[in-house]
């Protein structure tokens, strides 16, 4: 009994030992304040992880400053890679209800990250700030264009916004989106077709089957097709290009089914 209470004891302390030496050998854990990081001199734009060139740094701070001066909106700037001043930079800049602090930190899967006072959302909603941070912080977007310029790129968005006194969307139209509302409008398109196809002798058009399809398509050509381009953008070729589609899409469906039957019934040669 004796001995296995000694070897519990050993055991116990051999245990303790190893800890306070993985203790005592690992790395200081990370404050998570670092106001040591904050320049003595108030900026908008702290560039701890070296995104912006020293010229364009400069000139941002002048349209911080002067669009705070306009609005009274009051955007900030944070980039951090390894080390990060944290909670801190919220007493640096004194922000509040009418403050937009973008965080970039290459770290994550997107490159951006917004801070928004509760007054902002009055004039740009959160589905705003998503859209925000997908389309300009997105890898792809970041790696064709540079951290610099998605920055300065998704502050100029939110400060023409608020210019205009809100928007509901992020405005201009990327190419990628503008397909994707073209592939909509085309499939819409289709299934229009698809529904019209004269199933009766002497018919025309189905229009019944094409109304009681109309919830599908029209969300397809209308919602996705259309919508998303005329929200973001006062150009009026992709909704061209949108409609062409959506006839083209249309007469394919409509007049295949047709064409097919008039070559079926046509008399085989001997």
């Amino acid at each position: 009994m004796p001995n296995r209470l000694i070897q519990r004891l050993f055991t116990a302390l051999l245990v303790a030992c190893v800890a306070l030496s993985t203790w005592s050998i690992a790395s200081p854990a990370k404050a998570v304040d670092n106001p040591e990081l904050l320049p003595d001199i108030e900026t908008p734009v702290i560039d701890l992880a070296n995104f912006l060139p020293t010229l364009q740094e400069e000139s941002l701070i002048k349209q911080i400053d002067s669009f705070e001066k306009e609005t009274g909106w009051k955007l900030r700037v944070l980039t951090q890679y390894d080390q990060t001043p944290g909670r801190s930079v919220k007493e640096y800049w004194g922000l509040d209800d009418r403050s937009v602090l973008l965080v970039a930190d290459a770290r994550g899967g997107n490159l951006l990250a917004f801070n928004v006072g509760d007054e902002l959302y009055n004039f740009l909603p959160r589905t705003f700030w998503v859209e925000l941070q997908t389309r300009f912080g997105n890898l792809y977007y970041v790696r064709e264009n540079g951290e610099n310029n998605s920055i300065v790129n998704a502050l100029d968005a939110v400060s023409s916004c608020l210019r205009e006194g809100g928007c509901n969307v992020v405005p201009g139209l990327p190419r990628e989106q503008w397909i994707l509302t073209l592939i909509t409008s085309i499939l819409g398109g289709v299934i229009c077709g698809l529904a019209s196809v004269p199933r009766q002798k002497d018919q025309v058009i189905a229009w019944q089957w094409a109304l009681i399809f109309s919830p599908l398509w029209g969300i397809l050509f209308i919602a996705f097709g259309l919508g998303p381009v005329v929200t973001r953008t006062a150009d009026w070729l992709p909704v061209f290009r949108n409609v062409l589609g959506f006839t083209l899409g249309f007469l394919v469906a409509y007049l295949s089914p047709m064409m097919n039957r008039s070559l079926s019934s046509e008399p085989e040669m001997d």
